[in-house]
């Protein structure tokens, strides 16, 4: 099932207490690779701190666990209801994907989006990486939507992810990239003629709850699509049709959706990378008697994004986030609308917030603390540095105080700010299952409108050097070059 079947159970009164989702997530997966267990509280989304904490405690007091070894097989193929010794024991097999495309009718309005999928001059393209993500796939954009089923690819599931590794990124989603015309650092493919490319494309994770958007030739950044999936929200979505309350979005994530929140007078939130924090805001009012601050939408640059449909990340509602837009913005125009000029037209009312992510993958664990603590050590006396003339305003390691539960989230990554608005961020990330993944961040806000289409070497490159420079990641890691860059 995707990760988001949980809330939506949750909606529906079908779990109480909570539930198990056993994934490897945007990690590869199979025997040999990665296998996760996640829990999912009362509020269908991931459990809190709080509660993570207290299960770890139990876990180093367990004597001994039992296992069932007499349950009979069961028929997973289609629905039904199992009762075992009597009723005290029920399993319960579902269609999710019935469910889930009942729900996205509840959100969006399927008419409009069957004419954009209509246009004779709308070409997409969605790769499920061969996880979950398939069914749904099939269901809404072939069944409900009738796009040809060319559209589709990688859309059957498999244990193993096809041997690939199911993280929707210009690296490893590299079959889509190459089919919108890209290369894996976001640059044009060369050799290929532009008229024969779809004019979108998207990609999910394992698990369905991450998603990669892509025009033609043209990579949408999460941060971005985060703005302006908020920005359109209530023109061309029925959930959001009384408007947009806030928006939050994780510390690493660029600015770019505070401006459209200034601007529209929403509230934001700045939290931690994890949706359990996101999860507290939309709770704000049912569960701690506090704002009520839905609807609202949220999203990580680590390619999710989601609003308070359902208390986990949602990657093929972003799709369908983005497919409503083009359908509104196309609505009355014979010439098709392109992504990229959705996000140019977005840039000139906002400015640009240019940002770009360095992921250096199974860094050996102790190199990698030895990193982090002499970045620590700079926080009392910041270096005297400058970018491109502008001096650094200061370095902290970033801490939430939850303003809806009070609880306190410390070592959450370490930022360097500058008086121009620009920044770097290293943060360890705790997704992967061997060694670290060091991650560094990089932003810089550009409002010249003469200054929008400059490409990430040009826009980024001094702040990269400086930020390499001051860390000494090199030297600390031996790294020479990231294993990812998004």
């Amino acid at each position: 099932i995707n990760a988001e079947y949980m809330g939506i159970r949750r909606r529906e009164g079908g779990v109480a207490y909570g539930g198990f989702i056993l994934t490897a997530s945007h990690n590869p997966g199979g025997p040999k690779e990665d296998f996760g267990i996640k829990y999912n509280c009362e509020n269908g989304g991931p459990a809190p701190e709080s509660l993570t904490t207290d299960i770890y405690q139990n876990t180093t007091t367990i004597p001994r666990y039992k296992i069932c070894d007499k349950l009979p097989d069961i028929d997973l193929s289609r629905p039904g209801i199992h009762p075992f010794n009597g009723d005290t024991f029920i399993v319960e097999v579902v269609d999710t994907t019935l469910d889930y495309v009942e729900l996205m009718k509840e959100v969006f309005d399927f008419a409009a989006l069957r004419t954009l999928v209509g246009r004779p001059d709308f070409r997409f393209v969605y790769d499920s990486m061969h996880g979950v993500a398939g069914p749904y796939a099939q269901k809404i954009f072939i069944d409900e939507l009738g796009a040809k089923p060319e559209s589709l690819m990688n859309s059957d599931p498999k244990e193993d992810f096809g041997g690939g590794h199911p993280d929707p990124n210009l690296t490893y989603a590299h079959e889509l990239v190459q089919r919108v015309g890209l290369t894996k650092d976001g640059t044009l493919l060369e050799g290929v003629d532009p008229t024969t490319l779809p004019d979108f494309g998207a990609a999910a994770d394992g698990d369905a709850d991450r998603n990669m958007i892509l025009g033609r030739q043209f990579f949408v950044t999460p941060s971005d699509s985060l703005a302006i999936i908020a920005s359109y929200a209530n023109e061309c979505i029925p959930f959001f049709s009384n408007g947009v309350k806030a928006i939050a979005r994780s510390m690493p994530t660029s600015a770019a959706a505070d401006r459209v929140a200034e601007k529209h007078e929403m509230q934001c939130f700045e939290t931690p990378t994890g949706w359990k924090f996101f999860g507290n805001v939309m709770d704000s009012k049912e569960s701690f008697g506090k704002e009520d601050y839905n609807p609202m939408i949220c999203g990580e640059e680590s390619f999710g994004t989601g609003s308070n449909h359902v208390r986990e990340k949602d990657g093929i509602w972003a799709v369908l986030c983005w497919l409503s837009i083009l359908a509104h913005k196309n609505q009355n125009s014979e010439k098709l609308i392109s992504v990229q000029s959705v996000v140019e037209d977005h840039w000139k009312q906002y400015g640009r917030n240019y940002y770009c992510r360095y992921d250096y993958e199974n860094v050996e664990s102790d190199k990698a603390e030895k990193m982090m603590a002499a970045l620590t050590a700079m926080i009392p006396d910041k270096p005297a540095i400058a970018l491109d003339g502008s001096p650094l305003l200061t370095v902290d390691e970033f801490e939430y105080n939850d303003p809806i539960d009070g609880s306190v989230s410390p070592h959450q990554g370490w930022r360097f700010l500058f008086e121009d608005g620009s920044r770097f961020v290293f943060r360890l990330s705790g997704t992967g299952s061997v060694g670290a993944t060091v991650r560094m961040y990089l932003e810089k806000y550009e409002a010249d409108a003469s200054k929008l289409a400059m490409g990430r070497e040009e826009a980024l490159g001094s702040l990269v050097q400086l930020a390499l420079e001051t860390s000494k990641l090199k030297e600390f890691t031996g790294r020479e070059e990231p294993t990812v860059i998004t």
